[in-house]
């Protein structure tokens, strides 16, 4: 049985959002249960895991070509569709109070001790396993993602989300020696945008680089902040402690915690006026 269902379609999105040929392709955003469209996402996380540079996922040979874990089946997964092929360009999941009840909790509680957000867990969503597929990594796609965080908030009631967003051990692009330009963004956003001590969570393992701990490697001149934690930031969530080091993709997690209510208003003003609320719901 599918239960899939348009959370945010094409028409809610600007059409002067960017894109980077020009041709502006118009997407939707789905919000699925079913199968077949969970096994969808868990390929194109496997697609973009063994392929993005920075990214140490190995392709098992298992031949299956899937990301899972046992988190998958308790989620509500969030896709980006576009509209004029049916590609699956984006995706993500989102665990609700009762799937990480049922999940004997959070994902995020496997490399971190998450006991100082106890407080906050009945109205605490964990978003993660974020992809976009090379070529749509565009204003529109990003915008209709974190519109529908705050459409998946809205209906659901819920206050709080929180992830691990993950940053490369190897410099993306090559030019910084490992470890260089994860600890730029450790230092920038532990100064600029650090949580409470209250809220501050610690991981279970700490990145280690050759030997060498995030402080004993030098940063570069200036920080790149990926894509997906410059989201959270301008949105106004808080980072919660240092990264946590996950050898099997290469990376380290941060995390991250945002509350809606305090959240930039013109910021979520715009995110909400481009993915608006309440789209119509129809089996797929």
């Amino acid at each position: 049985m599918s239960t899939a269902s348009v959370l945010i379609p094409a028409d809610d999105i600007p059409d002067n959002a960017p894109s980077p040929t020009g041709a502006a392709p118009r997407y939707s955003l789905l919000l699925c249960r079913d199968d077949d469209s969970i096994e969808a996402a868990q390929r194109l996380r496997h697609d973009v895991f063994t392929s993005e540079p920075g990214f140490a996922l190995a392709d098992t040979g298992s031949g299956s070509g899937l990301d899972t874990d046992r988190f998958d089946e308790y989620c509500d997964h969030l896709l980006v569709r576009e509209d004029g092929t049916g590609e699956l360009v984006g995706c993500y999941r989102m665990l609700p109070p009762p799937g990480a009840i049922a999940a004997g909790g959070l994902y995020t509680a496997t490399e971190f001790d998450v006991s100082a957000l106890d407080a906050l867990r009945p109205s605490l969503v964990e978003m993660g396993r974020a992809v976009v597929r090379d070529g749509h990594r565009n204003g529109a796609v990003v915008l209709m993602m974190w519109s529908g965080i705050l459409a998946y908030l809205d209906h659901s009631g819920y206050d709080y989300v929180t992830g691990c967003v993950s940053v490369p051990v190897t410099d993306p692009a090559g030019v910084e020696p490992d470890g260089a330009h994860l600890r730029g963004v450790r230092d920038f956003v532990m100064r600029r945008h650090r949580a409470p001590r209250e809220l501050t969570v610690h991981p279970y393992r700490r990145v280690v680089v050759g030997g060498r701990g995030l402080d004993d490697i030098a940063p570069p001149a200036r920080a790149s902040v990926p894509p997906l934690m410059r989201g959270y930031l301008r949105l106004g969530a808080q980072v919660c402690g240092e990264p946590a080091h996950d050898p099997d993709f290469g990376v380290g997690d941060f995390p991250a915690l945002l509350d809606k209510r305090r959240a930039d208003i013109r910021y979520l003003t715009r995110l909400r006026s481009a993915g608006a609320a309440t789209a119509a719901v129809g089996a797929s």
